[in-house]
Formats: structure tokens, sequence, C-alpha cells
């Protein structure tokens, strides 16, 4: 069992960055699938990029080359950093893992972008 927090989301220019993180109840040494979905107004939930206890990761099509995820495993905390934000980007991004007793998601937190 594990809970998700999420922060640094916010509003944003086109072209900018913003780094969000999430921040895990207990030690995510064990836990092997960590990562981040997110969800615009009227559309389905998606992936955004996914990272393992081996350091293997997987993005979504729309983010590869932009976004970055990591783990720090110390800190029991997951990070997304985001480059190059578009109009597109604009979302509810969460927090998201799973464990022997399920998935679990955070709370959520907003990233807008907008001129």
């Amino acid at each position: 069992q594990v809970q998700l927090v999420e922060s640094g989301g916010g509003l944003v220019q086109p072209g900018g960055s913003l780094r969000l993180s999430c921040a895990a109840s207990r030690s995510i040494d064990s836990i092997n699938a960590m990562g981040w979905y997110r969800q615009a107004p009227g559309k389905e939930r998606e992936l955004v990029a996914i990272i393992t206890r081996g350091g293997s990761t997987n993005y979504g099509d729309s983010v590869k080359g932009r976004f970055t995820i990591s783990r720090d495993n110390a800190k029991n905390q997951v990070y997304l950093q985001m480059n190059s934000l578009k109009l597109e980007d604009t979302a509810i991004y969460y927090c998201y893992t799973v464990t022997g007793w399920g998935a679990h998601w955070g709370q959520g937190t907003q990233v807008t972008v907008s001129s």
C-alpha cells in the first residue's frame, strides 16, 4: 500500500519547462513500476511515462524527446521533467504505481500551457 502526492504543476508559456514531483508515503525500493499519466478536458487518460526499478523507461509517443522520467529511491520520489511544452500538453497529470495490492493514483496536479 502506498499514497502518492503530486506537486510542481502550474501555468507556463509554450516552449517553457516544468518539473513535476511525486512523493510516495513509503519506500519505493520494492515497487517495480512508477510513472505518470495525464488527462485533458474531454479526453481519455493517457500514458505519459513509466519507469521500473531497473531504470527501464517507456514514453507516450506525443512526449518522446521532450519529457524525461526519473526516480530517487532514497527520497521516495518520482519526477517528470517537461521541456518544450506545447498547448496540447495542458492536462491534469497523475502519479501512478502498481503494487501487489493493485494500482494507485495521486490526486493530480494541473499543468496549463498558454500564451
